[in-house]
């Protein structure tokens, strides 16, 4: 269990999780989902009671593993966590991956579903903090051989079998994190670079070689190409987010949600931006900003090396996360399908950023 130190827990970042962010999380997900919810289960309540039991109740678990046991035992297990997440990766390319809009992200267990993907960005954080702060190897951020290729070469295994599953956004993520968390340990700006301009061309030799990846970035550059087929989602989501004006049309009146893709999950934000408005938006967007600005400097003031690097890398998830989803509704970025942290539905999705901000947590009072 934690030991008992000077500090309080971080009633600021906590405040953010459970009011801003888990409070709009239900707020938004009752309106969104009650027409589909009585379409298809005859309850408007239904997926935010399946959110409430399932997601938030399980992430209330993982919350208080993440709080309650000193963060040095995830040091410990970081490596068997890490295999563990590899293979359920590697599950889904058997008959228990299941898949939907064109990706295979996850494992159907009766009635339960599990995205592989989700737990990766949480444990290659704590795999790569562990990693970079052992004492055997202090020097791995600045050693070419014993740093920069076996970094390398996860981050790398990791992001292809994301790639050859189609789940494009988690490596750009869990790559973009892992360069941060590395950065921070004190890694040469040489090896930063190096990762960045291999990573980006990789990448671009993957969305070249993928028609959808390929469309996906022409939509972005032209909205207007194929306005019924490829730009169809990002088009319907300008439009709602456009219809809320400054203070939206008003809780649980949205007139655009029934022609929205994906308006529980991949689209909420544009839902956000129409019931609430301009004003409603950009108050889930300095929530998440604040959040992710309030765990950096938390790791500032972190002595312990291990704890600092957590801090950063649960809090770049999180802030990144909720970047790609909003900069994706909102045309910043091209079409991407990653769940907003907190607020998207889907249980597993939620239970594992509970879980994170339950680390943090710790790290913050214990390190």
């Amino acid at each position: 269990m934690a030991r008992r130190g000077t500090r309080k827990v971080d009633y600021l970042l906590l405040s953010l999780f459970l009011f801003l962010l888990l409070g709009i999380g239900i707020i938004v997900l009752a309106s969104a989902s009650s027409d589909l919810g009585k379409i298809h289960h005859d309850d408007p309540y239904y997926y935010l009671k399946d959110q409430i039991i399932f997601g938030i109740g399980v992430g209330a678990i993982g919350f208080l593993l993440g709080y309650l046991f000193d963060y040095r035992l995830y040091k410990k297990l970081a490596t068997v966590i890490l295999l563990v997440s590899l293979g359920l990766l590697l599950v889904l390319f058997t008959p228990l991956g299941a898949e939907a809009g064109g990706a295979q992200r996850w494992i159907l267990v009766g009635p339960f579903s599990i995205q592989p993907s989700e737990l990766l960005k949480l444990t290659m954080v704590l795999y790569l903090a562990a990693w970079l702060s052992s004492e055997k190897r202090a020097s791995r951020e600045k050693s070419f051989s014993e740093g920069l290729i076996p970094f390398a070469s996860i981050v790398g295994f990791v992001c292809l079998i994301l790639l050859l599953q189609n789940s494009t956004s988690a490596a750009a993520i869990i790559a973009f994190v892992s360069l941060l968390v590395y950065w921070t340990a004190g890694a040469r700006l040489t090896f930063v670079g190096i990762m960045l301009m291999v990573g980006g061309l990789l990448l671009a030799g993957f969305i070249v070689s993928t028609p959808y990846r390929l469309d996906r970035v022409r939509t972005f550059l032209d909205p207007s190409i194929d306005v019924q087929n490829t730009s169809y989602q990002v088009n319907q989501s300008l439009t709602v987010i456009g219809s809320g004006g400054l203070w939206g049309v008003g809780y649980g009146r949205s007139i655009a949600k029934g022609s929205l893709p994906e308006r529980m999950g991949d689209s909420i934000f544009a839902i956000i931006a129409e019931e609430f408005g301009f004003i409603g938006a950009l108050v889930v967007i300095f929530s998440f900003l604040a959040f992710t600005i309030r765990g950096f400097m938390l790791a500032r003031k972190t002595r312990d090396k291990f704890g600092r690097m957590v801090l950063v890398g649960l809090s770049s998830v999180i802030g990144l996360q909720a970047f790609v989803h909003i900069g994706s509704a909102s045309a910043l970025i091209p079409t991407t399908g990653v769940p907003l942290p907190f607020i998207s539905y889907g249980n597993f999705s939620l239970a594992v950023f509970m879980t994170m901000v339950g680390i943090m947590l710790n790290v913050q009072r214990n390190s």
